[in-house]
């Protein structure tokens, strides 16, 4: 017996429980499929070649900013340089793309972390976001040490930070399997201290409340459910192969881990896709 869903993909929908796997569910517009109860199962991903802007819903020859059609992408605030690149905010210069956005998205509490993923690394995200994006990089520990005010405040933070830190995921090395236990409170502690005077510095710009360390902060562990890693990571997606089946060895991040290749979902936002497994 075969089973059969279809829609526009969207990221895979995850949830944390303590001492358990991460769940993962695989979203087809409104349609949802557990995605962990495939882990074991030969499954076949069909892309019918048509993608259509999440925003606006036009079709489109290619997703831009994961899942937009190209003049939404040149419009939306979501879109906006300052999304990949929080420090070069506008919003107070009054050039926000939608100050409503603005106010909703990056005028709010903002975490600066550290993760271990493919190793150590710091990275920001709105408070409202914590655990999903760790587990959307593939962390296996994470760990928040500074809570800020705005994004740009997050960024620029971050910014200090990366001069001593990767702010990048080697997703290669993260799908190989998992990463090596770090000590992150101490890395934490140690980033604060070398830079204690360039955080003074900004919180001298923006206040005193706007920018504070997180007192004992607490260390989150992930788990992912994966059966088995690849030995090498072969990347597999629908622009060149329309058709991608294999078992499910296992998830991490949001990728699919096949027997046959890894397939980054997020990237596939908006691609009208079919699934068929036996059941």
């Amino acid at each position: 017996m075969s089973q059969t869903i279809s829609g526009h993909l969207s990221k895979m929908a995850s949830q944390l429980v303590p001492g358990q796997p991460v769940s993962y569910e695989l979203l087809f517009g409104d349609q949802r499929l557990s995605a962990n109860e495939l882990i074991g199962k030969k499954i076949r991903f069909e892309y019918a070649g048509a993608i259509n802007c999440s925003h606006c819903g036009r079709k489109t020859k290619k997703s831009f900013s994961q899942g937009y059609c190209f003049p939404c992408m040149k419009k939306l605030p979501q879109c906006d340089i300052c999304i990949m690149s929080p420090e070069k905010c506008h919003y107070h210069e009054g050039t926000c793309r939608d100050s409503e956005w603005g106010d909703q998205f990056c005028m709010t509490d903002h975490i600066v972390y550290l993760a271990n993923s493919s190793g150590l690394k710091v990275g920001i995200t709105r408070a409202t976001q914590v655990p999903t994006r760790w587990i959307d990089q593939g962390a296996t520990q994470a760990l928040p040490f500074v809570r800020v005010s705005t994004r740009q405040q997050s960024g620029l933070v971050e910014t200090i930070f990366k001069a001593f830190v990767n702010d990048k995921t080697n997703w290669r090395a993260m799908l190989k399997g998992t990463a090596e236990p770090l000590d992150l409170k101490t890395a934490a502690e140690d980033l604060l201290k070398m830079n204690q005077s360039r955080i003074e510095a900004l919180q001298e710009q923006f206040g005193l409340q706007a920018i504070q360390s997180i007192q004992n902060p607490e260390l989150v562990e992930i788990n992912y459910p994966v059966e088995q890693y690849p030995v090498k990571v072969t990347s597999v997606g629908f622009d060149k192969q329309p058709v991608i089946e294999g078992v499910l060895q296992g998830i991490k991040g949001q990728y699919l881990i096949l027997d046959t290749g890894v397939i980054n979902i997020r990237k596939h936002t908006s691609y009208q896709v079919s699934l068929s497994t036996s059941v």
